[in-house]
């Protein structure tokens, strides 16, 4: 038990502070909700009404959204782009390990690789293609939650609904997106040329503390 916690600690940890910090989120966020409500001439709601309200599917979603679309462009972009001396780019010449053609004849390789065709196009892009999938989803749902809380309000304030097409053309929506979507892109660059000048020992994310300011990757 003590090895698999140890060869799975950096995953267990980080499910594990989603889930305090998703809990935060949402006690702070039905008392939040409650008082928007109340100050508008509606009823507080109970936590299993306040799961499945629009302020709830949207300040969740519109988070996950923007992560899932930094994620899915870094791998993306990590293809193709360098930075010279980043520990997060590939070296400016040459190939790589992660470049080579894979082999069904190696040992251990993923049943995809043996399989081969259409099986084998899909596994050699699909952390890509995953993420890339779980923004649109989540795109969508945050979509569906600030529209749902949007309407929720004008209903309390006495204002006629809004359609989804009608909302797409406003600004709140497009707001939640790229506030978030910027925050996202300045963490990435600032990992990327951070790391080409500061160090951490012991850590993936970082060149050996040794390192020329020059070398790019690992």
């Amino acid at each position: 038990m003590k090895k698999i916690i140890y060869q799975n600690s950096l995953s267990l940890v980080f499910i594990l502070l989603f889930i305090g910090a998703f809990l935060g989120q949402t006690l702070f966020g039905i008392d939040e909700y409650n008082k928007e409500l109340t100050e508008n001439g509606g009823h507080a709601v109970t936590m299993y009404e306040y799961l499945s309200s629009g302020h709830f599917i949207e300040s969740t979603f519109e988070n996950w959204e923007s992560e899932f679309l930094q994620m899915g462009l870094f791998v993306w972009f990590t293809i193709f782009l360098r930075q010279k001396g980043s520990s997060e780019s590939k070296k400016c010449e040459g190939k790589e390990e992660v470049d080579r053609e894979p082999s069904p004849k190696r040992k251990d390789a993923p049943w995809p690789v043996k399989k081969g065709g259409i099986w084998l196009k899909l596994y050699q892009s699909s952390l890509t293609l995953s993420l890339f999938v779980l923004f649109i989803a989540s795109f969508v749902l945050h979509l569906y939650g600030s529209l749902k809380d949007e309407n929720t309000m004008n209903l309390l304030k006495g204002k006629p609904e809004v359609s989804l097409s009608a909302y797409l053309g406003e600004s709140r929506f497009w707001f939640e997106s790229f506030q978030n979507w910027q925050s996202e892109f300045l963490s990435v660059f600032a990992i990327i040329v951070l790391s080409i000048f500061l160090r951490q020992k012991g850590s993936s994310q970082s060149k050996p503390v040794d390192a020329p300011h020059s070398e790019t990757g690992e």
